[in-house]
């Protein structure tokens, strides 16, 4: 629901194109669609809460109404909390719930939660991002913010973890974290990866990102290969069919 989100930015920016593209990715095979109004691509600046609850909350109600699972992707508490009431049943937020209120508003809700580590704010995080140990720090990151949400009295079994590839990390941290995403097991939280289109596979494939489908479609089968339990993608249908055959592979020895 944005003009400028690093891939389809201004494609399903008004309100019943949107609601068309939700329909078109459960149709596709997507088990839950995330509906964002703010950008967090590198070098995005943010968005008010009016404007940002005018693009998503109509949207969010029109595709719970319609039965379809749907959550929400926003740092701020106001918009997670309308978001909740006209029927999210999970809250994305790329800001680790460190906004005040946010794990108030998660409290107050039985809805999912996905906690995501990022370094720096979107317009610079990019610009140099440093690590000792990037498996090490993020993994940490992401223990820290769960005992947050457990001593909050929010039960485990609501939480889901996301590395947060690209949100301040270069390549090479990028493709660490995916070598060793494994690792991430250890907080004894589903994982959740994101890498659809992004800039790590154009650096890696050369390919626009409009052109970056197949670099995507295997990056997310390496991911559930490593050990990803959702994986977030904008080729629903091209994901589906990759997965497939990899469950049956794995899955179907006769």
């Amino acid at each position: 629901m944005t003009p400028d989100s690093f891939s389809d930015g201004g494609l399903n920016h008004e309100t019943q194109s949107a609601i068309a593209r939700g329909h078109q990715l459960i149709a596709e095979g997507a088990d839950l669609i995330d509906v964002g109004g703010e950008s967090t691509r590198p070098g995005a600046l943010g968005v008010d809460v009016v404007e940002e609850l005018r693009r998503v909350i109509p949207v969010i109600r029109e595709l719970a109404c319609a039965g379809l699972p749907v959550s929400v992707d926003t740092q701020k508490p106001e918009v997670m909390r309308a978001a909740v009431a006209a029927g999210a049943i999970m809250v994305n937020d790329v800001n680790g719930f460190e906004a005040p209120g946010a794990v108030q508003v998660i409290q107050e809700s039985q809805c999912g939660v996905c906690i995501m580590h990022k370094q720096g704010a979107p317009e610079s995080m990019q610009q140099s991002p440093r690590y000792r140990d990037v498996v090490i720090e993020v993994s940490e990151y992401l223990q820290q913010r769960v005992r947050v949400m457990v001593e909050a009295g929010v039960n485990v079994r609501r939480l889901v973890i996301d590395p947060g590839f690209g949100f301040g990390k270069s390549t090479s941290h990028n493709l660490e974290m995916l070598r060793m995403l494994s690792a991430f097991q250890s907080t004894g939280m589903p994982i959740l990866v994101g890498l659809s289109r992004k800039s790590m596979i154009g650096a890696i494939t050369g390919r626009a990102v409009a052109d970056r489908i197949h670099g995507s479609v295997a990056a997310a089968l390496l991911a559930v290969e490593r050990g990803a339990n959702i994986v977030r993608v904008h080729d629903v249908a091209a994901t589906r069919d990759a997965l497939a055959m990899w469950h049956a592979l794995q899955f179907n020895a006769n």
